[in-house]
């Protein structure tokens, strides 16, 4: 079953990192990537905010893309107007309408904000397919969400889109928002930030309960703790779930990349599926194991996703390690338990047992050497 429900926002809410900013052509190449591995949908940018974010979200939406493009707005007539003059396929407004939002941030009343956004959606609507969100969503009483998105909705709103914006909900709270929403006949879309780590269960939480589309950015990048990660959402779905989300899998590394790059914000190294640990293996058991049936000690073949599998040495190593060492650096005629015993003393004492160190201690073992 193809299941293509993403709505890449890396240039966008991923830009919002702290210290992060992408030039026109970086946001160009990350864009023209997304598209290649097959995002249906891409959030190019936030076009009132500079002269230079409105020329990349413009050079985005004119490139050709099959995917979508998307501009976000606050819900102010300015950044809908320069917004429209980018040629994007579609306009994200969003609107603070939560208690907490009104009463500290905008400082006025619900009715006031409330009236002012259902008269832009209308007006966005005669010229381009509108999303309409609440920022802070999940912080709004369902019933007074339901009255909001069936008032937008009835104002032209193509979509509506429920916004975890400080990442506090949970599986239970997604499924009930979820399921009401949906109940308005209008196409949703689900947006959470990983202030608790739950963003990636969240957005499949709501994917399995009825949303159409969940946003994401590629490492999870985004304000604070950052967003529903692309790269761990696609593999859960194909691995876990079977579905096919037409999504390219064995770019995903190099989407990462390419993203770590521009962005300067290193993947960690326990990241699922990009991680540089991710199909790394040290432990004796382990190793034992994956050169068995690799299957003991992996959810999937890393090259599924442009990965190889990796064999360190280290404390835990045993001797499938050293063996499997020595075969691949092609050194023979090493005493196999010596170099164990070496390997481990010297990684107590604070050495990373490097290959170039490893080929040293070899050198070094007088029974024999390649």
């Amino acid at each position: 079953m193809r299941f293509n429900a993403f709505y890449d926002t890396t240039l966008r809410d991923g830009e919002q990192t702290p210290n992060v900013c992408f030039t026109p052509e970086q946001k160009l190449e990350i864009a023209m990537m997304l598209d290649d591995i097959g995002v249906g949908e891409i959030e190019a940018g936030f076009p009132v905010v500079s002269r230079k974010e409105f020329e990349a979200v413009k050079l985005i939406a004119n490139q050709g893309l099959n995917a979508r493009i998307f501009a976000f707005c606050r819900a102010r007539k300015e950044d809908i107007d320069t917004a429209l003059r980018c040629d994007v396929d579609g306009i994200v407004i969003a609107s603070s309408l939560s208690d907490i939002h009104l009463k500290y941030k905008l400082k006025r009343c619900f009715e006031e904000v409330f009236r002012e956004s259902l008269k832009l959606v209308e007006d966005a609507s005669d010229h381009v397919f509108v999303s309409f969100t609440t920022e802070d969503s999940t912080r709004i009483p369902i019933r007074r969400l339901l009255a909001i998105y069936s008032r937008a909705i009835e104002h032209g709103a193509d979509r509506v889109h429920l916004s975890d914006t400080v990442g506090v909900a949970t599986n239970e709270l997604v499924e009930c928002y979820v399921t009401a929403l949906k109940s308005l006949g209008c196409e949703l879309l689900c947006h959470f930030h990983n202030d608790f780590g739950l963003a990636t269960a969240n957005s499949i939480k709501a994917l399995m309960s009825g949303a159409d589309k969940v946003a994401v950015t590629v490492n999870g990048i985004g304000e604070r703790c950052g967003n529903a990660c692309l790269q761990e959402i696609v593999m859960a779905l194909e691995v876990l779930y079977g579905f096919d989300t037409g999504i390219k899998l064995e770019k995903l590394y190099e989407l990462a990349k390419l993203v770590e790059r521009y962005s300067g914000i290193p993947i960690h190294p326990q990241a699922p599926v990009v991680g540089e640990n991710a199909f790394t293996h040290e432990s004796g058991m382990h190793v034992a194991g994956v050169l068995e049936n690799p299957l003991t000690y992996e959810p999937y073949d890393p090259e599924t996703v442009g990965r190889r599998r990796k064999i360190v040495l280290g404390k835990h190593s045993g001797k499938r390690c050293v063996e499997y060492k020595l075969r691949e650096l092609n050194i023979s005629n090493a005493d196999v338990q010596m170099l164990l015993g070496i390997i481990k003393t010297i990684r107590e004492e604070g050495i990373l047992v490097t290959e170039d160190l490893f080929k040293l201690i070899c050198g070094g073992d007088r029974s024999g050497r390649s």
